[in-house]
């Protein structure tokens, strides 16, 4: 039976066609953290906070600014981030207009008062210009691509699952810049099994992040399941791999430069370099890897694979997973893509070829209805749990 494909937004949204292109004249550079050219006057745009970004701002008038949203370096895939707020003296309606350097616009613009709660701010296009009205006033409004999930909301995070769980959360190593990356583990030391879950690799990939939480809240829970599970498997998590990224608001790369998710073949980067070691560690003690599941985001929500004939440890454990979590649904189709990348350095290709295990890139769509990535993800953890639990020699209903 044909499934429909699930696609939500965050909340509705009106993307309009204004009657002209507004044009941009000078670029004021502005280096990231640094004065901007709209931080002066009635009505102010800053960048003063975690995982801000506000590349180049022109003021135009006293209400209209112009924005050129730009990549930390290139090439690069696309995904411009953008992250400031508004203030101004008094209640003041403001135009600004967006544009991307060399690229497209890939997320809808969100709004927040307490960077907590978002949403979806209307906006007008017109070819590449993207239009938002804004009413500022003393209180900042917060304009991003996608919700704010900062360095600092995955310590809070951390330390309350410790304060509840028999968990370890420690310091596995350190960014280029020096920001710790943090492991939580579940440890039995009579477990020789281990699964594997990373996160943000990509700083603005935030439904890969809305998935990581509830997944691991799942596998960590008091759940039947759950303990049965980790009196088999230890878990090892590393929920936030690029922090440098996250803080300084860029769109794929880490302080050097560099797309993590290519790195996984030279481990020059030291957040790769620290988690490959650690793996390498947990090897030579005599434990096995079994599966590795590593978060992101994409334009839709996709599970990328390996294939089941590659060589690797209970060869169709990602089909029967998936296939499980898929029969849950009458109306999502849980879509599955396989294929094996050598030489490319991504990390599910890197788990396969050092570990013979399977491991699959988890892709949220940016535009995925919240709810739903966090039920998806509850579902997809627990279904997971009961297949590693199981002998995948075979495929199951085959």
């Amino acid at each position: 039976m044909n499934k429909l494909v699930l696609v939500f937004s965050l909340l509705l949204f009106s993307n309009l066609l204004s009657s002209h292109v507004l044009a941009f004249e000078k670029e004021a550079l502005n280096n990231h953290g640094e004065v901007n050219a709209c931080n002066i006057g009635e009505v102010r745009l800053l960048n003063d906070f975690p995982s801000a970004r506000l590349d180049v701002c022109e003021q135009v008038s006293d209400t209209v600014f112009n924005i050129v949203l730009k990549p930390e370096n290139k090439p690069i895939n696309s995904s411009p981030w953008y992250a400031f707020k508004v203030v101004a003296t008094q209640p003041t309606e403001i135009k600004i207009n967006m544009k991307v350097d060399g690229k497209k616009h890939r997320y809808l613009p969100k709004v927040s008062t307490d960077l907590k709660v978002w949403s979806l701010l209307e906006y007008q296009d017109d070819e590449d210009v993207r239009s938002l009205t804004i009413s500022a006033g003393p209180k900042p409004t917060y304009i991003a691509a996608q919700e704010i999930i900062d360095n600092q909301v995955y310590v809070d995070w951390a330390t309350q699952l410790k304060s509840s769980k028999d968990i370890h959360y420690q310091v596995l190593g350190q960014s280029v810049q020096g920001r710790p990356i943090y492991k939580i583990e579940s440890i039995k030391s009579d477990n020789n099994k281990w699964l594997v879950l990373l996160g943000r690799m990509h700083p603005p990939e935030i439904t890969g992040a809305l998935a990581l939480f509830p997944f691991v809240e799942t596998v960590l829970a008091d759940t039947k399941l759950a303990k049965q599970f980790r009196s088999q498997f230890n878990i090892l998590i590393v929920p936030n791999i690029n922090p440098d990224g996250v803080e300084i608001g860029n769109w794929r790369h880490n302080a050097n430069g560099v797309d993590l998710n290519r790195d996984w073949k030279t481990f020059a980067q030291p957040e790769v370099s620290a988690i490959h070691e650690y793996l390498q560690q947990i090897v030579k003690s005599g434990a096995t890897l079994n599966m590795a599941v590593d978060f992101h985001s994409t334009r839709y929500d996709v599970f990328y694979t390996m294939p089941s004939d590659y060589g690797v440890k209970q060869p169709y454990l990602v089909n029967n997973w998936l296939n499980s979590l898929d029969a849950k649904y009458a109306d999502f189709s849980v879509i599955q893509k396989t294929g094996n990348n050598p030489g490319k350095g991504v990390f599910k290709q890197y788990f396969a070829d050092f570990y013979q295990a399977h491991a699959i890139t988890y892709e949220m769509g940016d535009n995925t209805d919240r709810t739903f990535i966090k039920k998806l993800a509850s579902d997809a953890a627990n279904t997971l749990m009961e297949t590693m639990l199981q002998d995948n020699k075979e495929l199951n209903g085959e």
